[in-house]
C-alpha cells in the first residue's frame, strides 16, 4: 500500500512531462474535472476493420486516439478496495465523459476526415454498453510493447494480484465510428 502511494505520487508529478511530450490535448480547455479522456489525433495503422455499423477503418484512416487520464483516476479511486466498486466507478466517469468525446470532435478543425476514435488497452471489459468494438492487433511485437508499458497501471490499480491474470491480459484496440459516437452521444451534452 506504501509502495503504491509513493508511486502515485511520482507518476503526478512525472505525468505532466509525460502529456508534453505526447501530444495529447484535453477534452476542454479549462481542463479541470472536465472528462477522464486526453486524446490526439493518429493515424490509423492496423489491419482494415468493418464496425458493427458497416463503417470501414483502413490503414491511414484519421481516428482521434483517447487515453484515460490514468494517474487522476487512480488517486480518485485508491480508497476503493472493492474491484467491482472501483469499476464501476471508473465506467460512470468514462461514460460521463463521452459526450464530451463527441462535442470535442464535432467542434474539431478536421472533424470532417475524423472516422472515429480508438484506445488501446490491456482491459476489455465493459465496452459495449459504451459502444466500442474489441479489434485485436495483428503485430505481435507492438501488443508486445503496449502490454509492457500498460503492465504498471494495471499493477498500481489492482489491490489483488495474481501471475495467472497478468498472463491472460491481451492488448486490444477499442474503437468507434464517429457517426456511433456522435448517435450516441452527441445529444447528451
Amino acid at each position: 500500500m506504501l509502495v503504491r502511494s509513493v508511486l502515485l505520487s511520482i507518476w503526478k508529478y512525472v505525468d505532466p512531462i509525460h502529456f508534453s511530450l505526447t501530444r495529447l490535448s484535453y477534452l476542454s480547455p479549462d481542463r479541470k474535472g472536465k472528462g477522464v479522456f486526453r486524446v490526439r489525433l493518429t493515424r490509423y495503422k492496423g489491419k482494415n476493420v468493418e464496425l458493427s455499423d458497416g463503417i470501414m477503418i483502413y490503414k491511414n484512416d484519421l481516428l482521434l486516439k483517447i487515453h484515460l487520464h490514468n494517474v487522476r483516476l487512480l488517486q480518485d479511486f485508491s480508497y476503493i478496495k472493492n474491484e467491482l466498486s472501483k469499476g464501476r466507478g471508473i465506467f460512470r466517469q468514462v461514460m460521463d465523459s463521452m459526450p464530451l468525446l463527441a462535442v470535442f470532435i464535432h467542434n474539431h478543425p478536421e472533424e470532417a476526415r475524423i472516422k472515429g476514435i480508438i484506445g488501446i488497452t490491456l482491459i476489455n471489459k465493459g465496452f459495449r454498453p459504451l459502444g466500442f468494438e474489441c479489434v485485436l492487433p495483428d503485430n505481435k511485437l507492438y501488443s508486445w510493447f503496449k502490454k509492457t508499458f500498460q503492465i504498471p497501471i494495471y499493477l498500481l490499480s489492482c489491490s489483488r494480484l495474481s501471475v495467472e491474470n497478468i498472463k491472460k491480459l491481451q492488448t486490444v484496440y477499442l474503437i468507434m465510428s464517429k457517426e456511433k459516437l456522435m448517435e450516441k452521444y452527441k445529444k447528451s451534452v
